[in-house]
């Protein structure tokens, strides 16, 4: 299974860090049946200090696709 995570404001980095660790605890326990999580990061409102921090901070991995929308 797939599914994608769109993130590009402060709430919603909360909210993947969230996401992405129950992904992977599901990971962990179900090897064969996997899923897959694409982050796509749109852009908005971008500075790449402030998202530094949410990265590093949430413990979230690099997007998959960064969208350049801001």
């Amino acid at each position: 299974m797939k599914i994608v995570t769109i993130i590009g404001a402060r709430p919603q980095f909360i909210k993947a860090a969230s996401v992405s660790r129950a992904v992977q605890d599901y990971n962990r326990t179900h090897s064969k049946r996997g899923i897959q999580e694409i982050l796509v990061h749109t852009g908005q409102h971008y500075d790449y200090l402030m998202d530094k921090v949410f990265f590093e901070e949430l413990g979230l991995r690099r997007c998959d696709h960064h969208l350049g929308a801001g």
